[in-house]
């Protein structure tokens, strides 16, 4: 495999995060050749430990000679990894992100590196708060790759997730929401732990469907009863004798956290100015979280479309290898 790979490779894309890596060898169409991943990111390397890594991962497609533009999005270009990536500000057009671009230094001459920026707002009177996003506007950059002049209101779910307002396909205003790591925390860090420990929510499930949309409305109806709602939960596993017993009641409790949870941030989003323009909202990520998101916009009577997380970066991550040039990252 690498032997075919070397002899067509003619650049590499890698989003590289705060936890893990991805790369993706690419002909000169911009086709897939191969992928690799690994799970050391940004909080488990020093500036130096990149290049290295990066070679461990991509080395099998590098050619013995010649020079291999890689272009990277991500942590890598924050103020901790690489070498630092400076945020542009909003308002930024999506096919300009490359202009933001930096090269480290390498001591292999193989490889021609570029660090894409990130994005970063600025507060104003307008209710624009401080917020910075890396790696997102590269998936973003691939929706704009996809519709030039897109518009309207882009959601990355995640762990942040980042909602995106969209002009003419330049990025106006974002707004980043800690739900996906808040609910970790209430679910493992905490009383909900001993109710929730057993399992899972699946959303396949009719039941744990029904508590998840009917907790999105409860939520989006009464935003200031979540803290009551949270621990409303912990009583319910104690108290409510409907709940099924095992695994189940603590899948419900888990369907019914998540409602609440994401409830919270749609009502948040949507009672703003920019969420309640109309339009669906297009989210873009992993089929599972998006599909969650859609269930959750779908019981506030809001419409949605799904774009792969994977399809969506390495769109960017095209849209900046075209503007770079082969011999930008030098």
């Amino acid at each position: 495999m690498s032997a075919a790979v070397e002899s067509r490779l003619a650049w590499v894309a890698v989003d590289w995060g705060s936890s893990n890596l991805r790369a993706w060898a690419l002909d000169a169409r911009g086709e897939v050749l191969a992928s690799a991943g690994a799970g050391r990111g940004m909080l488990a390397l020093a500036p130096d430990d990149y290049e290295a890594e990066l070679k461990r991962v991509i080395g099998d497609w590098l050619p013995a000679t010649g020079r291999v533009p890689v272009r990277i999005c991500g942590m890598a270009g924050a103020r901790q990894g690489w070498r630092e990536a400076a945020y542009l500000p909003v308002p930024t057009r999506l096919e300009a992100l490359a202009r933001g671009a930096v090269a480290p230094a390498v001591a292999d001459p193989r490889l021609a590196v570029a660090l894409l920026p990130g994005l970063c707002q600025t507060a104003d009177e307008g209710g624009r708060a401080f917020d910075v996003m890396r790696g997102e506007e590269t998936q973003l950059a691939g929706l704009a790759a996809r519709e030039p002049d897109v518009a309207g209101l882009a959601c990355l779910p995640g762990t942040h997730a980042k909602w995106a307002r969209l002009e003419a396909g330049a990025v106006t205003r974002f707004t980043t929401c800690l739900t996906g790591e808040l609910f970790a925390l209430l679910a493992r860090q905490s009383v909900l732990k001993h109710s929730l420990a057993q399992g899972d929510d699946d959303l396949a499930d009719p039941s744990c469907r029904d508590a998840f949309v009917a907790a999105v409305r409860e939520i989006r109806s009464a935003p200031a009863a979540y803290s009551a709602k949270l621990f409303g939960l912990r009583a319910a596993d104690l108290l409510d004798p409907g709940l099924p017993r095992g695994p189940a009641r603590a899948s419900r409790l888990a369907a019914r956290l998540s409602g609440l949870t994401i409830g919270l941030e749609l009502a948040g989003i949507l009672d703003t100015e920019d969420g309640a323009a109309a339009g669906p909202v297009t989210l873009i990520g992993g089929a599972s979280l998006c599909a969650r998101y859609a269930l959750a916009l779908d019981a506030l009577g809001r419409d949605s479309r799904c774009l792969d997380g994977e399809a969506a970066v390495l769109a960017g991550l095209r849209l900046a290898h075209d503007a770079l040039g082969p011999a930008e990252g030098a």
